[in-house]
């Protein structure tokens, strides 16, 4: 089945949508128990972590930690918002840079201006969304990004998304209440999915799409450690307590580049196959071997793959046994903890 489709739907009880591209799974956002990321707290300041730099907080879910907490004194309340999921057993990251983020604007109170996304190059559409961006903020004091998906958008959805994320963002920044709070949640997998897959797609919202789209199928698999790679190769994934583990196989292919084409395919499947399990953290490629000269090659095509990826990753390099690690943020929650 070519093209995109966006299926949502619920599943074990929980609120789900998945992305489909070309029939395969390329994206899945489910509902957990831990606050989502974008929720936004009024917290107390607990202890410093000496050493750190950062500070334990006091929310209404639980203790929070915020890095770089410099000049922040124990009682102290703050505005926070929820960055990821965190470890069991560890605080919720969370940072004191709040935004307020929808479709096509995203409000940015601690950091004024009127941006318009670099994806979009076109002159005259880029001076129509400044001129739209300046009508709607007036003389607010808050600064605003609009998204790449403006481009050839309506201007009076642009406008209306404007409005209301500005108005939001005064209402929460100007909320005179002294206690911990929980202000606003964070957005669920199917505002998410409007919010984020912006490109043009068949949708789907009619209970039990999940079956007749083939996501089920496709779960069964991402539940799993064994990924398919193009050419007959396998990715084992395999995630610990302390990183994930990758295991690259060449499968049947007993050739001489057999390697090379299993990290080559690893390089361009990785970022979706963590994606759809929601895995983060340190994550170390044990791959299959292949000349040092290929080296560069794979590491370009992995960061062609990661280009295009929403969760902030960094390509960390090799190691001295021929591993690649890379830092992935846990902006996801692990596929695993939700579905039994």
């Amino acid at each position: 089945m070519k093209g995109r489709t966006i299926v949502l739907d619920h599943i074990e009880g929980r609120e789900a949508a998945a992305l489909m591209v070309d029939g395969k799974l390329d994206d899945f956002l489910i509902a957990g128990d831990a606050p989502p990321p974008g929720t936004i707290y009024r917290a107390k300041a607990d202890r410093p972590v000496k050493g750190q730099g950062g500070m334990f907080l006091t929310t209404p879910d639980g203790p929070a930690f915020l890095r770089q907490a410099k000049g922040l004194a124990p009682g102290a309340l703050l505005l926070v918002q929820v960055t990821g999921y965190a470890e069991e057993g560890k605080a919720l990251p969370v940072t004191d840079r709040v935004l307020f983020k929808s479709r096509y604007a995203i409000v940015t109170p601690d950091a004024p201006g009127l941006n318009i996304s670099r994806s979009i190059r076109d002159e005259d559409a880029r001076d129509r969304l400044l001129e739209i961006a300046h009508d709607m903020m007036g003389e607010s004091p808050y600064g605003l990004i609009l998204r790449s998906c403006c481009a050839g958008a309506d201007a009076e959805e642009i406008a209306e998304d404007i409005s209301a994320m500005l108005a939001q963002a005064e209402q929460i920044l100007d909320d005179p209440s002294t206690e911990p709070e929980t202000l606003s949640e964070g957005d669920s997998p199917h505002v998410l999915a409007w919010r984020d897959w912006t490109d043009p797609a068949d949708v789907f919202t009619e209970p039990g799409g999940f079956e007749t789209h083939g996501v089920l199928d496709a779960l069964d698999t991402a539940r799993g450690i064994q990924e398919p790679l193009a050419g007959g190769g396998y990715l084992f994934i395999e995630p610990t307590r302390a990183l994930v583990a990758v295991d690259v196989n060449t499968g049947a292919d007993t050739s001489l580049a057999a390697g090379t084409k299993a990290n080559f395919a690893c390089a361009k499947q990785l970022a979706r196959a963590l994606r759809v399990r929601g895995l983060g953290g340190q994550i170390t490629l044990d791959l299959a071997p292949m000349p040092k000269k290929d080296r560069r090659g794979f590491e370009q095509a992995l960061r062609t793959a990661f280009r295009h990826d929403p969760v902030e990753t960094t390509l960390a390099g090799w190691t001295p046994l021929g591993h690649f690690e890379l830092q992935r943020k846990r902006a996801r929650i692990p596929l695993k903890e939700v579905l039994k």
